[in-house]
């Protein structure tokens, strides 16, 4: 027989339409075990940070996804707060040089985009920081009076990105005071290349209407992290 034989009031495209919602629903719910899977190995939210800009090339580079874990978790040999600077880090190598690369709050502001740079050395609340620090990361400073965070103003880390010539912590505007340990949001453990650039363009998208910009590279060359 021909023609439609369909009974009355049947509609086929019920179990169509329940299978893409049941595909829609397992697929969120994978990606939101996964995001739970990553920070319950890390402790950290969100636990992958897309980087922004070029200061930690090469061994980091823009576009980059990086997964970034609670630094007290598992800390290495000779760390200080669950960070292993690049002073004491001997044969401890996270991204091919001594030392964490940690990513931190700047001046200890949550609000502001977070900053991935290497954890160069400590220093204790007072010291004279610019003596033992390498000469040629300090910029035109020579003492410790021509640098501003110096004598230091609490304990806490010197920083520096892998791309960057000088310090975070010194010239006339410095990208962060020394960093405090509770600035500290975790220690950057390994990248994804490129797949950072998805975060970064759904960042953008979200920025648009309001005329706002995700990108935080500036004359400090500071390499900051979209969560």
């Amino acid at each position: 027989m021909s023609g439609d034989d369909r009974e009355p009031g049947r509609d086929d495209d019920g179990p169509g339409l329940l299978v893409y919602v049941t595909d829609v629903v397992g697929s969120a719910g994978a990606v939101v075990l996964v995001g739970l899977l990553l920070f319950s190995v890390s402790g950290v939210w969100p636990p992958l940070v897309a980087i922004e800009s070029p200061s930690m090339d090469p061994h980091i580079e823009k576009g980059d996804l990086v997964f970034v874990m609670e630094e007290e978790r598992f800390p290495g040999r000779n760390a200080t707060h669950g960070v292993v600077t690049a002073h004491r880090g001997g044969q401890y190598v996270r991204f091919s040089q001594p030392g964490d690369v940690i990513v931190y709050a700047p001046d200890g502001m949550r609000q502001r985009t977070p900053i991935i740079h290497r954890a160069m050395f400590y220093v204790e609340d007072g010291e004279n920081w610019v003596d033992r620090a390498n000469p040629e990361y300090l910029g035109a400073a020579e003492s410790c009076e021509a640098v501003r965070t110096c004598p230091a103003p609490h304990a806490g880390f010197i920083t520096k990105g892998d791309n960057n010539g000088n310090y975070d912590q010194v010239g006339s505007n410095p990208i962060s005071g020394v960093v405090r340990p509770a600035w500290v949001v975790g220690t950057a453990e390994w990248r994804v290349p490129v797949l950072g650039q998805i975060r970064l363009g759904w960042n953008r998208a979200a920025a648009e209407p309001t005329g706002q910009s995700t990108e935080s590279v500036n004359s400090t060359g500071e390499n900051a992290t979209a969560p």
